[in-house]
């Protein structure tokens, strides 16, 4: 349920309220807006929401009916915007992730970086674990190359994600990473999403292969409902009947999600796709649609890729995609962080 306290409610009145859940046994979780303070009240108990409306300083008491509570607009009706070291996500700020699928080398990461980096890009991404479906394909560097990705990252002065696998990778992920992954195969892989409910980075989930929205919405009250506020969406398309494309792209995800919750959705189109050439025009359509982002695949010689080298962009490609996609968010009233 959520408690919403009268305007300018005082801390200690906002505090007693939180007391008060605390005691009869659920989880407080306090969202602060321009004009009233909402509690969200999340566990299993039973409780007369007539004993919290007579509390002093609360406005009403609004049972949630939706299985997902806290991603959802009725508990905190602004956008939220992801603020990692003044790159900012959401709230019409686009965030921009680059890089290739997987790092494959100190040289490999570096000279695409150093791309990325003229460009304005601020984020840099690569994968250092890599869930295959093939036991024969590339697997990544493992540590290894969550240092050369951290180490390159540091010298252009950009952030870094890479996709998190497993909870005993998390202690290692906190030592190089900036934004931890959630990969499509995970999206439902529930012990690791209340791990990384427990920590203070930002998370970006991806949608899984066959997941509904609301599956995926409640794969984010998971991490959420641990305490990690900092929750990207990402949509990467899904399987469908299509054989065309790698993936189907559900670009009307972006606007439902925005109506029902407020935390930002980025899009992949690269992983969505497959395609490189189609890369580029569900990037305009992701931004035109109201994407908070995009996660897109850049690799200085896609040609040579371990993995993924046939939706990599060329550098130069990018170049000219992000240049457009800029001109793109200033129509929308948006603009690249």
């Amino acid at each position: 349920m959520l408690i919403v306290m009268q305007s300018h409610a005082s801390e200690e009145k906002i505090e007693k309220v939180v007391e008060f859940i605390k005691e009869k046994g659920f989880d407080a979780h306090v969202s602060t807006g321009e004009d009233h303070t909402v509690i969200g009240a999340v566990g299993r108990k039973i409780i007369d929401k007539r004993d919290i409306e007579l509390l002093d300083g609360v406005k009403e008491v609004i049972r949630i009916t939706s299985p997902y509570k806290l991603v959802s607009r009725v508990f905190k009706p602004d956008d939220t915007v992801i603020d990692i070291k003044g790159i900012k996500i959401g709230g019409g700020n686009i965030g921009m992730i680059a890089g290739p699928c997987s790092v494959e080398s100190y040289e490999q990461m570096d000279a695409t970086a150093q791309k990325l980096h003229s460009y304005g890009v601020k984020i840099l991404r690569g994968g250092a674990f890599k869930p295959r479906t093939s036991p024969y394909s590339f697997q990544g560097l493992g540590e290894e190359g969550l240092k050369i990705l951290r180490s390159v990252a540091d010298k252009y002065n950009m952030l870094v994600t890479s996709e998190v696998m497993e909870v005993n990778q998390i202690p290692l992920f906190l030592k190089y990473v900036d934004i931890l992954q959630v990969g499509a195969r995970n999206m439902q892989n529930f012990n690791l999403l209340t791990n990384l409910g427990e920590i203070r980075k930002p998370i970006l989930l991806k949608r899984g292969l066959s997941a509904t929205i609301e599956e995926w919405l409640m794969s984010a009250e998971y991490i959420m409902a641990g305490g990690n506020r900092e929750v990207i969406l990402c949509e990467r398309g899904i399987r469908t009947f299509e054989h065309m494309t790698r993936n189907t792209l559900d670009i009307s995800a972006i606007p439902v999600v925005q109506k029902i919750s407020h935390l930002p959705i980025m899009v992949d189109p690269s992983h969505a796709t497959g395609l490189r050439d189609k890369v580029a025009p569900m990037s305009k359509a992701a931004v035109a649609a109201g994407a908070d982002g995009l996660i897109i695949e850049v690799h200085n010689n896609p040609d040579t890729a371990l993995c993924d080298g046939a939706q990599s962009l060329y550098p130069e490609q990018f170049a000219d995609l992000f240049a457009e996609l800029k001109a793109l968010a200033e129509v929308i009233k948006k603009n690249f962080s």
